[in-house]
């Protein structure tokens, strides 16, 4: 048998530090208030759930239609990041708004708690559960050949010496990065877009989503490369959510100076 790396458990460890270390940053240093958890939970959670509905039914159909990897099938994904990741993210906070249990002032937090869900739980925690429990019954031989001989053919990443193995954790790291960017940017625009009545906002958000439209290409090019354009996106998305706020924030903070 190949020995299983150790060094994989690592990976899932950092995707929960990109996830965790920012709520953990905002709740000492800046405003966190631990309802933000939970409504972008609801937002989240609720657009996975639909994004896993809608694909049950008709990923099948739009892949044979258009293959696994066309722009077509790209849109397909990306869309269903913008209507239901960002759009939820928008409903959520407009609802929460509405019940006066959330403001401006929360729009950082939510976008950090939407990143939070995605790289330390979905990613991060059951990834880390799964790789501990095969890393367990190999090391304990309780995995049947079979089983053990389709693992390697289907996931021989797992199985990396380290000189190779370590490139692919900084990338996949790096894209944990790019996935907390963009959260972050769509959950505080949306925010922001209900608090202050600027539907602008959230016109910016949506088209975020369209990133996705570029995953069924992550095989057409070098992994790094790839990486490097969604990072580039990312943190772009991150910028334009800053600047293309910024007058509106100083104004209310000015505001609020002048009413105390």
């Amino acid at each position: 048998m190949q020995d299983f790396n150790p060094l994989i458990l690592i990976e899932p460890v950092l995707f929960i530090a990109v996830g965790a270390v920012p709520v953990v940053y905002w709740r000492l240093k800046r405003k966190f208030r631990g309802g933000m958890l939970l409504f972008s939970l609801l937002a989240y959670g609720g657009a996975i759930a639909l994004k896993e509905v809608v694909q049950a039914f008709t990923v099948n159909s739009v892949t044979a239609q258009f293959g696994a990897v066309s722009w077509q099938t790209g849109l397909y994904y990306g869309l269903q990041t913008c209507l239901f990741e960002v759009g939820l993210a928008y409903l959520v906070a407009k609802y929460a708004v509405a019940r006066k249990v959330m403001d401006a002032s929360d729009a950082e937090a939510y976008g950090v708690s939407l990143g939070f869900w995605e790289n330390a739980i979905l990613i991060g925690a059951l990834t880390l559960v799964n790789l501990t429990a095969t890393f367990v019954a190999i090391a304990e031989g309780l995995l049947p050949q079979s089983v053990y001989q389709a693992l390697v053919g289907s996931s021989p990443g797992l199985f990396y010496p380290t000189p190779q193995l370590a490139p692919l954790i900084a990338l996949a790291t790096l894209e944990r990065v790019s996935s907390f960017l963009a959260h972050f940017a769509w959950g505080y625009l949306c925010v922001l877009s209900v608090c202050f009545k600027k539907p602008v906002y959230l016109a910016i958000a949506l088209p975020m989503g369209l990133s996705d439209a570029l995953v069924p290409f992550a095989q057409e090019m070098p992994l790094w490369e790839f990486e490097a354009v969604i990072f580039a996106l990312s943190l772009g998305f991150f910028v334009v959510s800053r600047v293309a706020t910024r007058s509106t924030t100083r104004d209310s903070s000015q505001q609020i100076l002048t009413n105390v």
